[in-house]
């Protein structure tokens, strides 16, 4: 962060590690205009927050089928969602590509959209599976005798009992897509729909040198905007994690 501060003369003349002679704020007004901060920041959240939402919603109603429903077959799908945690991202992104090239919708948002739930689905179902299976059957029993149906257990009984569980799982899906560089950067080549972690490569002078200054400033704005955001819901966080490790 102290090295944000530094003007380029700095950078050029001084070593990396010595602290900055004075505050330079121009180079966070350069990095907010150069960068494209406030438009790539919409993009940025809209694309997360519609991502984590779908991955949230249907990994935990997939999780609660496959882990507190009982029918044939469920151990084996299981298997198979979780299979796709072994599969390279960068393996399936010029078949995906082409195919949102094919369907007209390359440079919107929607291909990453679509990219980020496909990929985040497997693990999303693996860790909500864990946090359902610490949940005792008996309440779900209680539930079904008392007239209740599936989505009345679901939404009555699981969501509840698991709800710090989705939290901790939505902000490891939010904090991944956000942070992600090769999906957007692979599937856009529209300035307009770039996201926060596309415009920072935005921070190249003349002949290709490199605006440090700007670009470390970007940088610390980002670092602590999450770091706001996880100070924030940190008691949440820790409390779904200790959840799904004790049975009962």
């Amino acid at each position: 962060m102290a090295s944000s501060f530094k003007d380029e003369n700095q950078f050029d003349t001084k070593p990396l590690w010595t602290l900055p002679t004075k505050l330079d704020f121009n180079n966070y007004a350069q990095a907010w205009t150069i960068a494209h901060l406030p438009r790539d920041a919409i993009n940025s959240i809209s694309v997360t927050l519609s991502s984590v939402v779908v991955i949230i919603a249907v990994g935990s109603a997939a999780a609660f089928a496959l882990e507190v429903m009982v029918w044939k077959g469920r151990g084996g799908i299981l298997l198979f969602l979780v299979g796709g945690l072994m599969v390279p991202g960068q393996l399936v992104l010029l078949p995906l590509f082409e195919i949102y090239y094919k369907v007209g919708v390359d440079n919107t948002l929607w291909p990453m959209i679509v990219t980020y739930i496909g990929e985040g689905l497997p693990l999303t179902v693996f860790l909500m599976a864990v946090y359902f299976r610490s949940v005792p059957r008996e309440l779900f029993e209680a539930c079904t005798m008392d007239g209740g149906g599936i989505f009345r257990c679901f939404f009555s009984v699981a969501v509840p009992l698991v709800r710090n569980g989705m939290l901790t799982v939505g902000m490891l899906m939010f904090f991944s897509v956000f942070n992600d560089l090769l999906v957007a950067l692979t599937f856009n080549t529209e300035p307009s729909v770039s996201t926060i972690q596309v415009g920072l490569l935005n921070f190249d002078g003349q002949y290709g040198s490199v605006l440090y200054g700007p670009l470390l400033a970007a940088i610390s704005i980002v670092i602590f905007a999450m770091l706001f955001l996880y100070l924030a819901i940190n008691k949440q966080i820790m409390k779904g994690i200790t959840s799904g490790a004790v049975k009962g």
